[in-house]
């Protein structure tokens, strides 16, 4: 893994650090912003994705698959974690279970190439139309307020609003279906 950690090795052993640095306090700690700009020599070999050490380990390291945020991920797990708390890599005490997902809560109908769709979580300030109105597309249907902003949801076709399934200050999530149009 790239680090700084060679560029502070190389700085606390050069000799403008080390004299200030020693237990007799001897010396002048000259190190400062300007010094790594202008006088600093840098020798630091650049990452190659390898290091001798991580070679080495190689052998002892482990990779196990943890899921965060509902994304599985492979991990690399240094020497010595693998038997952390019960067996990290084991897998723990449910090894070999996948984790039951279930679907989010589902509220109100699906969304079809008819409905009017919220595209946004917000609080419905005000209902334009009502159960059987006819509409032309471009029309208001309701107006939402996310956010400290109202929002005006069209009509995307024209046509009868039905299902009209909301009120005025009734919260409603990204994708809930408003209402129907239909032809």
């Amino acid at each position: 893994m790239p680090t700084v950690i060679p560029f502070h090795r190389a700085v606390v052993s050069d000799p403008a650090y080390v004299g200030a640095s020693n237990p007799t306090g001897e010396g002048e700690f000259t190190v400062y912003t300007q010094w790594i700009e202008t006088e600093f020599d840098n020798q630091i070999q650049p990452y190659d994705g390898h290091t001798a050490e991580a070679d080495e380990e190689a052998g002892e390291r482990q990779k196990v698959v943890v899921e965060v945020g509902g994304k599985r991920l492979e991990v690399v797990l240094p020497a010595g974690l693998g038997g952390l708390g019960g067996g990290l890599a084991a897998g723990g005490a449910g090894a070999g279970k996948k984790p039951k997902r279930s679907g989010g809560k589902k509220a109100g109908a699906a969304v079809s190439g008819d409905a009017v769709a919220s595209p946004m979580q917000g609080t419905i300030v005000k209902v334009v139309v009502e159960e059987g109105q006819e509409v032309a597309e471009g029309d208001t249907v309701v107006v939402i307020e996310a956010m400290k902003m109202e929002q005006p949801l069209k009509a995307h076709k024209p046509g009868t609003v039905t299902g009209l399934q909301v009120e005025a200050g009734a919260t409603v999530t990204n994708g809930a279906v408003i209402c129907e149009i239909k032809d």
